[in-house]
């Protein structure tokens, strides 16, 4: 199947070019004016929406296999192509964990098969996900994993992750870091601050995430390990991965929509209270400003969503009792564009924007994705900014519906999410 996209405005680069794009045989063929079309050529019209090259999203939650109450490979990335991305890296938390190269060889299969966009796996640092052993990681590189993380736990001893940074680094792993030190987090559910004060829950503090991050850069420093820091989230910490940076240690960072749009002021009192929970938890305006700062710097790399689907039975046990997490593939796009780049005063272009989400992530980790070149994969998003719609859960394919964006009205639905040439996603009424 080939198509032409007629007349949209195409991101390239730092430039918005109104042009033709035809795809064929999974590959970007030709960008022009005035595209010929063929008779085999489907047209998909996109005067007025923006083209940007296939959204990339190195940090998302499938819950599969294990949890898929919560989410399934196929509607994990349905809800990645909802959002415009078309490619995702799945986190390893996961029931059986993939922690050695047959459990990875399995998972990228049924990834191959069931997902809807690109799905790179990553596999844990350690086996099980727990405190000790080490996995192989020559082993699972070999079996495809592109990464390697234990996300949503924190590695305690400085010995184990010294050795897995090693390790990592021997197979040339990126190792992605959930910083996290468990001594410190005292049950901590909240930012520590007046908000939790207010809901009476026990706060979080700031060198829960800043003490493990400085361990973990010395360390890296030392071993040369490509190493990335998941969701940083506070001023300090982005001052931390600055100075690493300026010292050449090979750090990439990603920050999450949500931290970016929110503080902990913006938790509500009642039952929704559960939908702004996650881990690491909603900072404050200094730390929200020091990530847009970190962002325009290029101390943060990347945009991710750390999309974490959880039931509307387990949310709805309470803040303290409650699971950590959003879901954020079929927001994240839409409200960074609204409130970041269309808004009063909005600190960043459409096209910062774009390459935070598509090329930048993929070259933090060496993807063969995220361009918009001839030649090129035919990864492709179409968005309309022009027309406001209202963020509902019924309109989500994701099996979660935990989103404090919702009810909000934004720009930027997707049109269309193309993936290696096969239209994956169009909205209702759109023709091609």
């Amino acid at each position: 199947m080939s198509y032409i996209l007629q007349n949209g405005r195409v991101v390239l680069g730092k430039r918005l070019v109104t042009m033709d794009i035809r795809v064929a045989d999974g590959r970007i063929s030709a960008m022009g004016v005035h595209l010929p079309v063929g008779t085999e050529d489907r047209v998909l019209e996109c005067t007025g929406k923006v083209v940007t090259p296939g959204l990339v999203d190195l940090h998302v939650h499938l819950r599969d296999p294990g949890a898929t109450a919560k989410e399934t490979i196929g509607t994990g990335t349905m809800a990645a192509a909802h959002g415009g991305f078309t490619t995702v890296g799945a986190m390893p938390n996961v029931t059986p964990v993939p922690d050695d190269a047959d459990s990875v060889a399995a998972l990228r299969g049924r990834n191959c098969r069931e997902g809807h966009v690109r799905v790179y796996q990553y596999a844990s640092i350690t086996r099980n996900r727990a405190a000790g052993q080490l996995v192989d990681f020559d082993a699972v590189a070999q079996a495809g994993a592109f990464a390697v993380s234990n996300d949503g736990s924190g590695i305690q001893d400085a010995a184990t992750m010294y050795a897995a940074m090693r390790g990592a680094a021997k197979a040339g792993l990126p190792l992605a870091a959930h910083v996290e030190d468990d001594g410190l987090k005292n049950g901590g559910v909240l930012n520590a601050g007046p908000r939790a004060q207010a809901l009476g829950v026990p706060g979080v503090y700031h060198v829960v995430e800043t003490a493990q991050l400085a361990r973990d850069l010395a360390l890296a420093q030392a071993t040369g390990v490509h190493y990335h820091v998941c969701h940083v989230l506070t001023a300090t910490g982005v001052d931390l991965i600055r100075r690493a940076k300026a010292a050449g240690v090979n750090v990439t960072a990603e920050v999450t929509p949500h931290h970016l749009l929110l503080t902990d002021n913006d938790i509500p009192d009642g039952p929704d209270a559960v939908n702004y929970k996650m881990n690491p938890p909603l900072r404050t305006m200094r730390d929200q400003q020091a990530l847009i700062a970190g962002l325009l710097d290029g101390t943060i790399d990347c945009i991710a969503t750390d999309h974490a689907p959880h039931t509307a039975a387990e949310k709805a046990q309470g803040l303290l009792r409650a699971p950590n997490g959003i879901v954020g593939s079929e927001t994240a796009f839409s409200t960074l564009y609204t409130r970041l780049v269309r808004g009063q005063d909005a600190p960043f272009t459409l096209t910062q924007l774009v390459r935070w989400m598509s090329s930048a992530p993929a070259a933090a980790f060496g993807l063969p994705v995220g361009q918009l070149v001839p030649g090129a994969a035919a990864d492709l998003s179409v968005f309309d900014v022009e027309h406001p719609y209202t963020v509902k859960a019924a309109d989500f394919y994701s099996r979660g519906h935990n989103s404090p964006f919702l009810g909000w009205t934004v720009y930027g639905a997707t049109v269309a999410t193309i993936v290696a040439g096969k239209l994956v996603y169009a909205r209702e009424g759109v023709q091609a």
